[in-house]
């Protein structure tokens, strides 16, 4: 797993930082298919990733239902077609926003998180000890924290769907006086049980993504205290972008299966 520094060149250290979370996720599945999980250390893992994110993910997608309802219901009204933005909610908040919201958060907590702390362990040798122990670090750091991503998003995305419909809900009723089982009927005219497969293979995906790239990270630091904040930065920079990149792709996907 050794790592050659490369600071003389920021571009190319970049490149092969992405080759070596590419190559990672290959190690990581073989590794999980052998066996090799500690799965002792996967409930801590779960805790540290799911709680400390529940709440600032609940917050936002409450606001952010609130304030899409008002905006889309605002110009449905124009139309008198403001019954309808419970479907309108459906298909823009729920399909795309609210997933794409939750797995960034997720990113800003967690994805720096790993990579700050495997960081820290690369520049004070650590990781090389766990060498000396015998002990894989893709067995004893990585496959841990790639399972609780996988299991948590999509448990997290459950959790801020439903805020996010709370408070659309709310919105509705306080600012156009519409009762909330008919906001909540239009959401279900719309969504269909495949919209939900959907979401919760979004859920998964972006756990991968965040998984990899934080702990992918924090192993290719070099340096010193210093490095260690930069990786965690660009972790969660880039965790941002692979995550909108994703979405793009599968919203894509989902598009061109759609029946016209």
């Amino acid at each position: 797993m050794d790592f050659p520094p490369a600071r003389s060149n920021t571009q190319a250290y970049g490149w092969k930082r992405f080759a070596f979370c590419f190559f990672l996720v290959g190690r990581v599945w073989l590794r999980f298919i052998q066996g090799r999980t500690y799965w002792h250390k996967v409930p801590e893992h779960l805790f540290k990733t799911g709680p400390s994110s529940l709440l600032p993910i609940l917050l936002v997608n409450g606001m952010g239902g609130v304030i899409f309802t008002v905006q889309t219901a605002r110009q449905l009204a124009k139309f008198g077609a403001v019954n309808s933005v419970g479907g309108a909610f459906g298909a823009s908040f729920c399909r795309e926003l609210s997933p794409i919201i939750t797995a960034t958060i997720f990113a800003g907590q967690v994805g720096s998180a790993f990579a700050a702390e495997i960081g820290a362990m690369r520049v004070t040798e650590q990781i090389d000890a766990l060498y000396t122990l015998k002990t894989d670090p893709i067995d004893y750091l990585v496959l841990p924290r790639m399972i609780a991503c996988c299991l948590m998003v999509p448990v997290l995305m459950g959790f801020a769907m439903l805020c996010g419909i709370l408070g659309g809900a709310f919105s509705a009723r306080q600012f156009y006086q519409m009762p909330p089982m008919v906001f909540v009927e239009s959401i279900r005219s719309f969504l269909e049980p495949s919209d939900l497969i959907s979401i919760l293979s979004k859920g998964l995906i972006f756990g991968i993504l965040v998984g990899i790239i934080g702990c992918g990270w924090g192993l290719t630091t070099n340096g010193g205290v210093k490095q260690v904040g930069e990786s965690a930065t660009a972790a969660t920079v880039v965790c941002a972008i692979a995550i909108f990149a994703a979405d793009l792709v599968v919203s894509l996907l989902v598009f061109d299966s759609l029946p016209i």
